[in-house]
């Protein structure tokens, strides 16, 4: 198969359905929808896209767009990169959304013993990096041959890539999830994954057995520029950040225990973050992939990939939204709410900031998960638990 220049008639992918103005229930109905997609596959005699148009007024919305897209096409940052081309700032109309980027803290020792801790800490760096990437691609390899999570009420069973997804989203406040970063000196991304290590415990703990592996796969963006990139630069020909799917997996351990401390949560999630910071897991399974992909053809890369991700338990992602209210062709975006279809795994769970909104989204199978918004709900009651916990201990 290979791409092929062609024409788009927008009638084709622009649908926008007949709706009762008076329906008891316009989010039930729009969950309804969006399950029923699910059921569905994009035509492909067709560019992979499609663009549904609900004049609905919902509890967070006055109308709801779904944006369904082929992951063929490209991966989380490629296709928010595409999403926010389509878009501008409502207090600048001719202004693209303003991109975030990471900063990089200097860090500098003053003394006289600089250059000697300078030495020191290089060659531990490089020693960590060396063994926990030796480490995590032998671990990698064993996941796609024969290590699987132990049996769990998250894990669905064979097939569940061909099941109908509900899809269920709750929004947060993004200063409630900074403020406990702040006072624990953490990031976002370690607290979205300590809030849902919480909550996951709600439901759960009790039904897990003992000793148990879990995992989460995670899909990390090994771009040499992290992070979302302006569409234009990602579709120059030789650009850094270059427009597709650049993703390596990552295999993350995922505890599921009660602690008596909530704080605890973020801790343990922003130590299992660190470590794998510390190494180059993702680049190296990425280009494991590739060279499954060049030397035994698509199928076999194909079958690797099923096997990693059926042989772990649930995805997660956290992904960086615009700084200001933007707007689709002048109309102001309340929310945005990725996710997808059509994977191994029963339950994903992601988190998309926007301004300062963090909204949690949760992509399951109900036969594996039958009660989505209680886990949705859950996760959301985690973080106000940990950030009460944080003004009683005085950490702000």
């Amino acid at each position: 198969m290979k791409w092929i220049r062609t024409e788009v008639d927008l009638e084709k992918h622009v649908i926008v359905p007949e709706l009762d103005p008076n329906m008891e229930s316009p989010d039930k109905f729009l969950e309804d929808y969006i399950f029923n997609l699910t059921k569905t596959s994009i035509d492909k005699s067709k560019p992979l896209w499609d663009l549904h148009l609900l004049n609905l007024r919902t509890s967070q919305s006055e109308a709801v767009g779904i944006f369904r897209i082929h992951h063929s096409l490209g991966d989380g940052t490629s296709l928010m990169s595409l999403l926010l081309a389509c878009t501008r700032q409502m207090n600048d109309p001719q202004a693209l959304p303003t991109i975030p980027t990471n900063k990089k803290k200097d860090k500098k020792i003053n003394d006289g013993r600089a250059g000697f801790l300078r030495i020191v800490l290089m060659f531990w760096s490089f020693f960590q990096l060396f063994w926990n990437s030796l480490v995590d691609v032998l671990m990698f390899i064993a996941t796609a041959m024969f290590l699987k999570d132990t049996e769990n009420p998250l894990k669905g069973g064979p097939g569940s890539e061909l099941t109908p997804r509900r899809i269920v989203f709750k929004t947060v406040s993004l200063d409630d999830i900074k403020l406990v970063k702040n006072a624990m000196n953490t990031t976002i991304n370690d607290v979205a994954l300590g809030i849902t290590q919480a909550g996951g415990n709600k439901n759960e703990e009790d039904n897990l057995p003992k000793n148990l592996r879990l995992r989460s796969t995670l899909l990390i963006n090994i771009r040499p520029s992290a992070g979302i990139q302006a569409l234009a630069d990602m579709m120059e020909k030789n650009a850094e950040a270059k427009w597709g799917n650049w993703i390596g997996y990552v295999l993350l351990p995922f505890t599921i225990a009660i602690r008596n401390d909530p704080l605890d949560y973020v801790r343990d999630a922003k130590a299992t973050v660190d470590r794998k910071k510390r190494s180059l897991e993702a680049i190296y399974t990425f280009y494991i992939a590739e060279l499954v992909l060049k030397l035994f053809g698509i199928k076999a890369a194909s079958a690797v990939s099923h096997r990693v991700i059926t042989h772990t338990t649930l995805s997660f992602s956290n992904m960086v939204g615009p700084l200001e209210e933007i707007g689709f062709y002048g109309h102001p975006m309340a929310f945005l709410a990725p996710t997808s279809y059509g994977q191994p795994h029963a339950l994903m769970i992601n988190f998309q900031s926007y301004i300062n909104k963090m909204t949690i989204v949760l992509s399951v199978d109900e036969g594996t998960i039958p009660n989505p918004h209680q886990l949705c709900d859950d996760i959301a009651d985690s973080l106000t638990l940990i950030k009460d916990a944080v003004l009683t201990k005085g950490l702000v």
